[in-house]
């Protein structure tokens, strides 16, 4: 290895270390891409998306779903100020997109979402569960996971370079590398990142007057939609076996916080 490149491995190393930050659960996550640049990429994918499909007639406008969708995520958002207050200048929105094969809801870094009548359809969840849905997606949102995804990869990026400098066999070192970031960095993150959206979607579910134990009957609905395959929401959200025994956990924690009869302000959507 000449000096250089140990020069070169060094300082990414230390940039790493020196790109640590916490997330709200108190969790350690990498973040080389601040969440203001997360934000105004979210935004130019969400709007060139929404543009698309508005076009080609797909976005569901002023039904009673949208309504409905709506009314639900305009109670978590209110939560969800109050535990982010500096999200309250976010441009949170939400639309319906018409796709009824597509099982699937995301939320973007700066409070854009969409939710698919694909999930509406074939998964029926009640307006708990589909709280317990658009809960677990903001949660990505305030955990700032767009970001910390975006800082994985530019990480894997340069870890591979650098060690395709340091071998002095970049085609070969690629190759390894990149195969080992993918397994050993984004694999666990991403199953870190799903605990903590659910730890935080149902909390703020329960704020906002939704009942906690909806969050598990919600992932028995997902695991029992059939079709030639598992829902895009699945893939995207690796579930593991005992994660219904979890959120049922969970959710015996957060009774304290829920309150169906009480007053729950709904955010007016953009």
């Amino acid at each position: 290895m000449t000096q250089t490149s140990r020069l070169l491995i060094l300082s990414i190393v230390l940039l790493l270390l020196a790109a640590c930050a916490t997330s709200p659960t108190g969790r350690r996550q990498l973040m080389l891409v601040s969440e203001e640049s997360s934000i105004v990429s979210s935004k130019e994918a969400y709007l060139s998306t929404v543009n698309e499909l508005d076009k080609a007639g797909k976005i569901e406008d002023k039904t009673a779903v949208t309504a409905r969708v709506e009314n639900i995520t305009g109670r978590l958002i209110t939560e969800a100020i109050k535990m982010r207050p500096d999200t309250a200048n976010w441009e949170w929105s939400v639309v319906v997109i018409e796709d009824p094969e597509m099982v699937n809801a995301w939320c973007m870094a700066g409070g854009r979402m969409a939710v698919y009548t694909g999930l509406l359809e074939k998964v029926k969840p009640s307006d708990d569960e589909l709280a317990q849905v658009m809960g677990h997606e903001i949660s990505h949102a305030l955990a700032k996971h767009t970001a910390e995804k975006m800082s994985m990869q530019m990480a894997t990026a340069v870890g591979v370079a650098a060690v395709g400098i340091a071998s002095d066999n970049t085609g070969v070192a690629l190759t390894g590398a990149a195969l080992t970031a993918m397994l050993v960095v984004n694999l666990p993150n991403s199953r870190s990142a799903e605990k903590e959206a659910d730890r935080i979607g149902i909390e703020l579910a329960a704020k906002a007057g939704y009942d906690p134990r909806a969050a598990a009957t919600l992932w028995k609905k997902m695991g029992d939609v059939s079709g030639s395959g598992p829902p895009q929401f699945l893939s995207t959200h690796p579930a593991p076996e005992n994660r219904q025994e979890k959120l049922a956990k969970l959710a015996v924690k957060m009774e304290p916080y829920y309150d169906p009869d009480a007053d729950h302000p709904v955010y007016i959507l953009r």
